[in-house]
């Protein structure tokens, strides 16, 4: 949960890594993605009406994820853009095996704001 307003994707980057910590979340947030290239690639090649499949095919995955998985409110409704960037941020670096030192780092920031609004 954000308590404070955001400034930048850099960071919000640390919450959205926040509310990703299931493997199995961003698993189905991968197949998501994964598929949104796919539709735009097809829409490309075949046919624009692809385009119409890409939003339901990576926020279906997504949204299975958030609300069954991690159990969780996605940050598409409170930042869209900079959580769709996330998404596609988050594929990029699960390709590139980079995404589990964003985690650790996310994780350390959160349990340091955690206990500092425990002692405030």
């Amino acid at each position: 949960m954000i308590d404070r307003e955001l400034k930048s994707f850099e960071e919000f980057w640390p919450h959205y890594l926040g509310e990703h910590l299931n493997p199995t979340n961003r698993a189905l947030h991968f197949i998501g993605t994964t598929l949104v290239y796919g539709a735009v690639v097809l829409a490309v090649l075949k046919s624009p009406a692809w385009l119409a499949a890409a939003p339901f095919l990576g926020y279906g995955f997504a949204w299975v994820g958030h609300f069954f998985v991690e159990r969780n409110r996605p940050a598409t409704f409170t930042y869209p853009l900079w959580s769709l960037r996330g998404d596609f941020r988050m594929h990029a670096r699960m390709l590139t095996s980079r995404l589990d030192a964003d985690l650790a780092r996310a994780t350390m920031i959160g349990a340091s704001e955690g206990a500092s609004r425990a002692v405030s």
